[in-house]
């Protein structure tokens, strides 16, 4: 099975994670934010992983590490359960439209973590949720799983749907690069031989 379980605890956030790559997209996602709670929630359901998480933050300063400590463990949970990465797909893409908005994400399982993130995001708040940690969340997951990631609006006015989209696409797309392709269930993606 691939998965994997963090323990993630500092001064700031307290945080258990599980993860099954090969689930069906059931989660319980607790972590004080509760934005980002419905965007992981989604993110889980889209990309077909079992995802649980608990995060216990200094949210009375404001969600900053809260979000970016989860961000850090879920990309922990992915680089553990894609171990050597063999037999994956590597790559995934979607462009997905939510309402009037409309994203790309793009990304690669390479071992080498870089974030291209372009959106004008309209307002600093949804919610209680400041925008500008939508891709503080990114950023964290990227450099920690080792992925490639490329984020990009395309269109929208609706700052909830813009970033909705982003989880969206991203669930998708990270569900279709870590599924194991029958045809090279026993390589390793790469002609260098590793992906690291």
């Amino acid at each position: 099975m691939r998965s994997a379980t963090i323990r993630r605890k500092t001064n700031e956030t307290d945080i258990a994670l599980t993860l099954n790559l090969d689930g069906s997209g059931r989660s319980d996602v607790k972590t004080g934010v509760g934005f980002l709670d419905h965007m992981l929630t989604l993110f889980a359901g889209h990309g077909r992983f079992d995802l649980n998480v608990s995060c216990k933050g200094d949210t009375n300063v404001d969600d900053h590490h809260s979000v970016e400590d989860v961000g850090i463990a879920l990309g922990e949970a992915f680089r553990q359960a894609l171990g050597e990465k063999k037999g994956i797909t590597r790559y995934g893409s979607m462009l997905l439209p939510m309402d009037e908005a409309l994203v790309l994400c793009a990304l690669d399982c390479s071992g080498r973590a870089y974030v291209r993130f372009a959106a004008q995001i309209p307002s600093q708040k949804i919610g209680t949720f400041d925008t500008e940690l939508t891709q503080e969340f990114f950023l964290a997951f990227a450099r920690t799983a080792g992925v490639t990631l490329h984020i990009k609006q395309m269109d929208g006015e609706n700052s909830h749907h813009i970033v909705e989209a982003m989880f969206k696409a991203f669930g998708h797309a990270l569900g279709q690069a870590v599924r194991v392709d029958p045809l090279r269930a026993d390589e390793i993606p790469s002609t260098k031989g590793v992906l690291a």
